[in-house]
């Protein structure tokens, strides 16, 4: 019989993502309670107080802390969940890893390519479990694509268009959070978005090996946000703004290393789209697409050699779908947006529990770190650039 394990969680940073983290540990152990390990919640940071204690009071926790390295150094705490500002993820990653802590990190993990390459470095040196929320992977349909693609169903993949349009940032009156500030997110929509958008290629087409690539920064002043308050969907009233000092908008052609071509886009200013994470790709014998404003949704086109069947079946997310039957018995009785989060926290915490790293780990965002580079490369020089 396999050994049971709890697994204590300290989360850092407790603004919404945080809370989010916090409800999907709390649900992988009302819904996967056969998997042999079970997550407690142990103690909450954040910088603001209020922040901090509501957590601890809406979660359960034994206990909530404005300084991030009390999580590091309470001895029952075995992973490190950190949904802090971008800006703080290198140093809390080399100090948690040091003290041997497993290390879940919210994307684009690093401000640049080059915290990114650091925080996996710093992991690989200590061979501590790692995991990174590209949770998009883990819708139970994207999941069966990735299946079809494996076994052959799309033949040899010729084209693929991925992108990521939210509309967020779309009203000029909404907030300067952190980010659209260079100095503490780093990347704009490179890495808030199309790092999503770029983990999914390579989850479902392949690794990229060039780019060419353009950048836009369409609204250039914002509202001040009052600290600690809202989110970066919060509207502004009239008042002081300050510069926008990151890209609203990242639009890239690819190569595939397997010989596909595609494009890759993403704006937090769009209007129109509200949530759409999607892709489409072909091959020589069909195709597939999905789109998370439809998250439960797959159409694929496999048309048979006499030509029947010829155009885009819905296929919508059921028991036979990895992940589905652990939320709901029936097909198309939707899964949503936490439901992807409690996935990916499962992941995690069998992978901690086994000892064995999953995917995506920081080796991944490593390789969307690498991509990004090239795409960084491709504005500055204006050309195509290699991965």
């Amino acid at each position: 019989m396999e050994t049971e394990q709890t697994v204590g969680i300290g989360i850092i940073g407790m603004g919404w993502m945080g809370m989010t983290h916090a409800r999907a540990y709390r649900q992988v152990g009302a819904l996967f309670h056969d998997s042999g390990v079970h997550p407690k919640l142990v103690v909450c940071a954040d910088d603001v107080v209020q922040r901090a204690t509501e957590a601890k009071a809406r979660f359960g926790f034994e206990r909530a802390t404005t300084e991030w390295r009390q999580v590091i150094e309470e001895t029952s705490v075995e992973v490190v969940n950190i949904a802090a500002p971008n800006h703080k993820h290198l140093e809390i990653v080399e100090a948690a890893t040091a003290a041997g802590k497993h290390v879940f990190c919210e994307k684009p993990v690093g401000r640049n390519p080059a915290e990114t390459k650091a925080i996996y470095a710093a992991a690989h040196r200590t061979g501590v479990v790692t995991c990174v929320g590209y949770n998009y992977r883990w819708a139970p349909v994207v999941q069966y694509a990735r299946q079809l693609i494996a076994d052959g169903k799309l033949g040899k993949l010729t084209h693929y268009r991925g992108r990521f349009f939210a509309s967020y940032a779309s009203h000029p009156r909404a907030v300067l959070s952190w980010r659209f500030q260079k100095e503490i997110a780093g990347l704009g929509t490179l890495g808030d978005l199309l790092s999503h958008a770029i983990d999914m290629a390579h989850f479902i087409a392949g690794d990229i090996s060039r780019v060419v690539s353009q950048q836009e920064t369409f609204i250039p002043q914002r509202p001040v946000a009052p600290e600690g308050e809202g989110t970066h969907f919060t509207l502004g009233a009239e008042g002081p703004t300050a510069p926008v000092t990151n890209e609203d908008y990242v639009g890239a052609l690819v190569q595939f290393e397997n010989g596909a071509r595609g494009t890759l886009e993403a704006c937090r200013i769009i209007t129109g789209p509200k949530c759409e994470m999607a892709f489409e790709v072909h091959g020589t014998d069909g195709a597939l697409r999905w789109n998370f404003e439809q998250m439960n949704e797959l159409e694929v086109y496999l048309p048979t050699e006499g030509g029947f069947s010829d155009g885009y079946t819905r296929i919508l997310s059921g028991p036979s779908h990895p992940f589905h039957n652990y939320f709901n018995p029936g097909p198309a009785v939707g899964l949503g947006y936490d439901d992807l989060k409690t996935i990916e926290a499962y992941q995690f915490l069998q992978a901690v529990h086994t000892g064995k790293q999953g995917q995506p780990g920081f080796r991944e965002a490593a390789a969307v770190a690498d991509v990004q580079a090239a795409i960084q490369t491709s504005w500055e020089e204006d050309r195509w650039s290699s991965i």
